[in-house]
């Protein structure tokens, strides 16, 4: 495996972790906000304070990835040979075409 294969796995990984870290980052902040937040919210006391609705944000635009990984996986229907062998996803075909381009 080379480097950059192995720094594109990570860059994939990384690119999953973002949304489920920033919409955990926005429930903890809705939930467990500092005294700071009373004090600095002009005296609303709504649970979506800015950075809660910044961190939902950040989920959402993060959430591509995962959509297309979904996407990307085979249908119950779908994915299995006439011999009952799974088939490739196309994820999968690709980084496997990109690989071999790449070792070229």
């Amino acid at each position: 495996m080379t480097d950059t294969t192995a720094a594109h796995g990570v860059a994939e990984w990384l690119r999953l972790a973002a949304t489920p870290t920033f919409a955990i980052m926005a429930l903890l902040t809705a939930l467990g906000g500092s005294q700071m937040d009373w004090l600095c919210s002009s005296g609303q006391a709504a649970p979506l304070n800015g950075m809660a609705t910044m961190y939902l944000l950040m989920s959402a635009f993060h959430s591509p990835a995962w959509l297309n990984l979904i996407a990307a996986q085979p249908r119950q229907s779908e994915g299995r040979s006439a011999s009952g062998t799974r088939e490739p996803s196309g994820t999968e075909t690709s980084l496997k075409l990109e690989s071999q381009r790449r070792e070229q």
